[in-house]
């Protein structure tokens, strides 16, 4: 059975890993990493970037519960119709 990437990816999180967009890139074969966070996101995963310290360049997408502010946008959102 195959997998996509972003079936690999949100495995990947959904299991515990921290991901940085090289290792989207280079361990998931992934072009554009962040164009699979977002088909993430689209999808309802709730996909979190966190950064390093000040200063620091890295940075890593993890998963988590969404804010309550982020589910009530989307309901608001669907109340207003303008997602389907």
């Amino acid at each position: 059975m195959t997998s996509t990437i972003q079936e690999k990816v949100k495995c990947a999180l959904e299991n515990g890993k921290a991901l940085s967009t090289a290792t989207i890139s280079n361990r998931y074969g992934a072009g554009n990493p962040g164009a699979v966070i977002q088909a993430l996101r689209f999808a309802g995963t709730p996909v979190f970037l966190n950064k390093g310290p000040k200063g620091s360049k890295s940075k890593v997408y993890r998963t988590g519960k969404a804010s309550k502010r982020v589910i009530g946008a989307g309901y608001k959102a669907l109340a207003q119709g303008l997602i389907k």
